[in-house]
């Protein structure tokens, strides 16, 4: 058998040099696009006589030759489960030529299978879920969905077996024979001033007959609707799916809400496969077993991708080699216009998401006009709510946008934003005193950045300049931090507090409907409740460590003439700063006695049937920690579960309250450093939540390792968590030495927990891109499980973790420090 990967240093020396062409990474490697093919990010196989070889395995192959199945070579050739055979022709489809190659990547996370496709005219994402012989099929079926980022749009089909038996039916995307699993479509517009349609294809295999019984067409708001929610259908968009058979295929097709936008779905059999005709049935699509060409495409204005290198600063471009899914990744979701959240959930603007990853990742990022930083800052400011200077959380666009204004009686497709949070409004200062005032070309950007008129993108801000949007929101700040901060009024009420009508306002807002009696929580009707803090109305993350750094951050600023029309800043910020940073932790304090921590470790195993030692021989002394939040639900004075919520103090607070910064950073050590339940650490991850401390069995029954802030690993919080650790051992060797670092025990502690959890972080390198993972105890320890594959929450949907998620991603910048090892 012949592997024609093996022959690939015979075919170069075949080839003549082409010097004009560019070199591409791929891993370790560069090569030219008409030479080899780049797949997964870093396997060449080579183009031979034109034509390019595909990948199977550890090999590269000429489908004429061979077929591939299960990542071996087979002969002779077959089309079914190769990808092989001839796939027809997407109708309409003609794809100008883009200057460079099309970037792809595929991500494996069994059950779900994700291909990402980007060129000069289309970004897309392909999601193939299909049952494994262990999954819950009451949560997990085959499905196909297509996401863009532009409009956060898509398209999502539910198949079932035409046998009727769940888990028979399985479905996987095979490749073309000319190369990669997704190939681009591009429709030229119909008319003058329209958006051409563009898209991608594939081939999709079922290995039995199946049915499409459930097709969305539109948003990827409404497909989360339906997959996230209590599986709503919106009759005005559901009604509009209309569908028809072509040929020998089928297509479903939509108008938008808008009356201007169409989205279409396709599928053709390839009969080279033993394919069978797409039947229409009642509206339901039938399939025989085989392998089907399917394309879909929509005529909506795109956005305007950052690539690899144009994402990254010029010292950081070496990161396109050595880590080429995480910069692909990132080059996904980043755009002129703004950075997307995560893939394929979230594929819109989130302004916390947003300004915690540029902030971790702001020594890789690119800065100046067209770059990152100020794609994020820019996007932020666009979208302040100008009458109240609040930060939007969310936006929404697209389809889904018409849709909502239409629930309030409204004929438009602008888009609308969430402002619920309280959190978001303090990262703004903060980013901006890092990018303007700590870096070099931030520095020379101010006066022209803040100079631009805003209203491009929110028609509520025309005619604002980015530095008026800016002096509102910070306006905004001081005038909450002022209470607080004045003589005497150091006081529960006046910390900063959820939105009165809002139950979320910071970045653990899971939330769920159910009679909380369910729950443990007595007396609650059937009504949404927040879980993620566990009802609580006043946040620990937001009142000791985004508050004050926010008002530090204000200070500076003022001083460098950024807010002119309030010089007093400089001085009046730092003052407020000073009392938020001294007097807040006070309210969060949590100490429970040795003895008393071990007996609620172990009634919380029995109660939580946790399977694991109870670790309280790791107790052997107080346990002090710091709540989640105040004032939650049961009449909880305080919200007593463990959290790893210390990391925002730790990154962005430089406390010089000696007494103060020396107790915290030693609790926060520990609790690293202890294995759960007893402390955070597992060897699947950092835990953000162990709620074995609270003393009543309310909080086993709800933080859990199926909830999506609870006993669960989240990637991003384990990067703040290190840099805050080693920001705080890196004053050590400042002008400012704090007491800590001249007490050995406590030093100690802090080193022991930065490199505990680098350890712990190294070994999970595979899952950190993405946004959450849970585990489940068995033999040999903690083991790693996607948080879709648990039966959910009662009063919850399951929820699907992203494969990839913008603040997760902040380990290209994030890295352990080996001096410090």
């Amino acid at each position: 058998m012949y592997r024609y990967c093996m022959l690939l240093s015979l075919i170069v020396s075949g080839i003549s040099a082409q010097n004009a062409e560019p070199l591409t990474p791929c891993g370790d490697a560069f090569y030219r696009a008409s030479q080899y093919t780049c797949y997964d990010t870093n396997f060449l196989c080579p183009v031979i006589g034109g034509t390019p070889t595909l990948r199977c395995g550890p090999d590269c192959y000429l489908p004429s030759m061979y077929s591939c199945a299960n990542g071996r070579l087979v002969y002779p050739p077959t089309s079914t489960g190769s990808g092989a055979a001839a796939a027809p022709t997407v109708p309409g489809n003609n794809p100008p030529p883009c200057s460079a190659a099309a970037t792809t990547l595929h991500l494996s996370d069994p059950p779900y299978e994700d291909y990402f496709y980007s060129d000069c005219n289309v970004d897309a994402q392909v999601i193939v879920t299909s049952p494994l012989p262990d999954s819950n099929l009451t949560i997990i079926g085959p499905r196909l969905v297509v996401a863009w980022p532009a409009g956060n749009s898509g398209v999502c089909a539910f198949f079932a077996p035409q046998n009727g038996i769940n888990g028979t039916l399985g479905i996987e995307l095979m490749n073309f024979t000319f190369g990669g699993a997704l190939q681009p479509v591009y429709k030229a517009a119909s008319g003058s001033g329209g958006y051409p349609s563009v898209g991608v294809s594939g081939i999709i295999n079922f290995n039995s007959s199946a049915m499409l019984t459930i097709p969305i067409l539109g948003s990827v708001r409404t497909i989360r609707d339906f997959t996230e929610g209590p599986s709503l259908l919106r009759p005005q968009i559901q009604d509009a799916i209309k569908v028809n058979s072509v040929g020998s295929g089928a297509i479903l097709t939509r108008l938008w809400l808008d009356n201007i936008t169409t989205t279409e779905f396709g599928f053709i059999p390839i009969t080279s496969s033993g394919a069978s005709p797409v039947k229409v049935n009642n509206q339901i699509l039938e399939f025989g077993a085989g392998e089907y060409l399917f394309y879909t495409d929509f005529n909506y204005p795109q956005l305007t991708q950052l690539n690899a290198s144009a994402v990254l600063n010029p010292a950081s471009q070496s990161l396109i080699a050595q880590k080429p899914d995480q910069a692909i990744s990132l080059s996904f979701l980043s755009y002129s216009e703004k950075l997307l959240a995560g893939a394929w959930r979230f594929l819109t603007y989130f302004g916390r998401d947003s300004m915690i990853a540029a902030l971790l990742l702001q020594p890789v990022l690119s800065q100046g006009p067209g770059g990152a930083m100020e794609a994020v800052i820019g996007a932020v400011l666009e979208r302040i709510n100008k009458t109240d200077g609040s930060v939007a959380h969310e936006e929404t666009l697209g389809d889904y946008a018409t849709y909502l204004n239409e629930q309030m009686n409204m004929t438009s497709t602008d888009p609308s934003y969430n402002y619920a949070m309280i959190d978001t409004d303090y990262y703004l200062p903060i980013i901006m005193n890092q990018y303007f005032l700590q870096s070099t070309n931030g520095t020379s950007r101010v006066a022209s950045f803040l100079a631009t008129t805003a209203g491009s993108i929110n028609p509520a801000n025309r005619d604002l300049t980015y530095s008026q949007l800016a002096l509102i929101s910070a306006e905004k700040i001081m005038g909450i931090a002022g209470r607080f901060a004045a003589p005497g009024n150091q006081t529960i009420e006046n910390l900063a507090h959820l939105k009165a009508d809002q139950i979320v306002g910071e970045w653990r807002d899971s939330t769920y409907v159910s009679y909380l009696g369910l729950h443990g929580f007595k007396g609650m009707p059937l009504i949404d409740r927040t879980l993620g803090i566990g009802g609580g109305r006043i946040p620990y993350d937001v009142n000791t460590g985004l508050v004050p750094a926010a008002l530090r951050s204000i200070a500076a600023l003022s001083r460098a003439g950024i807010y002119s029309n309030h010089s007093d800043w400089g001085t009046l910020a730092d003052t407020y700063a000073q009392v938020w940073e001294d007097e807040t932790l006070q309210f969060f304090q949590v100490t429970v006695p040795a003895a008393e921590a071990r007996t609620r470790v172990q009634k919380y195993v029995q109660d939580s049937s946790f399977a694991g030692p109870n670790q309280t021989d790791l107790i052997d002394s107080e346990v002090f920690f710091h709540a989640l939040a105040l004032n939650g639900y049961n009449n909880l004075a305080q919200v007593q579960v463990m959290n790893t919520d210390d990391c925002f103090r730790l990154f962005l607070v430089n406390s010089t309250n000696q007494t103060q910064l020396t107790s915290f950073v030693n609790q926060t050590a520990k609790n690293v450093m202890r294995t759960f339940p007893a402390g955070l650490l597992t060897s699947v991850g950092l835990l953000i939540a162990n709620p074995a401390y609270g003393g009543d069995p309310v909080y086993a029954t709800n933080f859990t390792t199926n909830a999506y802030h609870g006993t669960v690993v989240w990637s991003w919080q384990q990067a703040m968590m290190a840099r805050g650790l080693e920001l705080q051992l890196d004053r050590c060797n400042s002008n400012s030495v704090p007491d800590f670092c001249g007490d050995a025990v406590v030093h100690g502690n802090v080193l022991k927990a930065y490199n505990a959890l680098w350890d712990t972080i190294e070994a999970n390198s595979v899952n950190l891109s993405t946004e959450v993972w849970s585990w489940v105890y068995g033999t040999g320890g903690f083991q790693f499980t996607p948080l879709g594959a648990l039966p959910p929450p009662p009063g919850t949907s399951a929820t699907e973790s992203d494969i990839r998620q913008l603040w997760s991603l902040t380990f290209l910048a994030v890295t352990r420090n080996m001096s410090l090892k």
